[in-house]
């Protein structure tokens, strides 16, 4: 019988050759422009929903100051550019530096969690028209060493547990580290679990090892690493299977992925958000934070 390390390890090969553009018959549209600029980068995204003809997603931006937006929705349908609605950060003092985004899985009304690169988590629940947005909680992440710099955050229920993983991105010789634990939606407390250290094949110059997270129903975690160098560019992105997450004996287990293979290698793109879009028209979607060039998305043609 194999033993659930090597039944994880397994599960990962198969995954990354299940999603490697090699084994699939449908071909990556071109980049998509969302907005020009440097205030409109996508730091984090999240799944909101898909309609017979178009597919929509929250996104947030990492500004800093007063007057420059936060968060936004962008619509894609068909062939069209991505659509861009502004939302109000509503009765709540401006967060500063958004770096993440994902949906609150199993709930009955879609909440959603934002994070920052200090570590302080938005949960709040969109308006009916998703103009505005109102606020359920918020609180921060335990036991952050000093100088992290969170860039990637998410949620996934595994059984009938909550699991959160956070991600502090490293730079170039510093190993960015992966943090998971179980997430209490009642207190919106973080019970830590473990942490990892990990370092990207490539890009290989002012790397970003984790740009952004995002975990799978079977436990796979998805990374992605940007190189940034400067406002200007050049950049570079790949896209990873970080490894699988288990429950064992009411723990919750990191299984690494000690050789990592790029799912995708990305040049001229700094990839700062990925999701996982569910159903047979699903597929991986990434957003890019391009600086002064603004923000871009790329997927596959099924899901547009």
């Amino acid at each position: 019988m194999q033993t659930l390390k090597t039944l994880a390890l397994t599960l990962i090969v198969g995954v990354t050759l299940t999603v490697s553009p090699f084994a699939q018959p449908v071909q990556a549209q071109p980049w998509r422009p969302v907005r020009g600029s440097i205030l409109f980068g996508i730091s984090g995204m999240a799944f909101l929903e898909q309609q017979e003809d178009s597919t929509s997603f929250l996104i947030v931006h990492d500004n800093k100051r007063v007057g420059e937006g936060r968060l936004a929705m962008i619509r894609i349908t068909g062939e069209q550019a991505p659509e861009y609605f502004p939302i109000n950060w509503s009765n709540q003092p401006l967060p500063v530096d958004l770096e993440a985004l994902t949906a609150v899985p199993g709930q009955s009304e879609p909440t959603f969690m934002a994070l920052t690169s200090s570590g302080t988590v938005y949960h709040f629940r969109l308006s009916a028209n998703h103009q505005d947005v109102s606020f359920l909680n918020i609180f921060n992440l335990p036991n952050l060493p000093e100088g992290t710099n969170l860039e990637g955050f998410a949620l996934q229920q595994i059984n009938d547990k909550l699991l959160a993983v956070w991600a502090h991105r490293g730079n170039t010789e510093e190993p960015g580290v992966l943090y998971w634990g179980f997430l209490d939606l009642k207190t919106d407390e973080i019970t830590p679990q473990g942490s990892a250290s990990l370092t990207v094949p490539f890009p290989v110059s002012s790397v970003r090892h984790i740009s952004d997270i995002k975990v799978d129903s079977a436990g796979i975690v998805y990374i992605a690493s940007a190189s940034d160098h400067g406002d200007d560019g050049p950049f570079q992105s790949a896209v990873y299977v970080a490894g699988i997450l288990s429950l064992q004996d009411n723990r919750l287990v990191f299984h690494q992925n000690q050789t990592l293979v790029p799912i995708y290698r990305l040049n001229y793109h700094k990839v700062e958000g990925i999701e996982l879009v569910p159903g047979t028209a699903g597929g991986i979607i990434l957003g890019t934070d391009d600086e002064n060039m603004g923000s871009s998305v790329w997927g596959f043609d099924r899901m547009f």
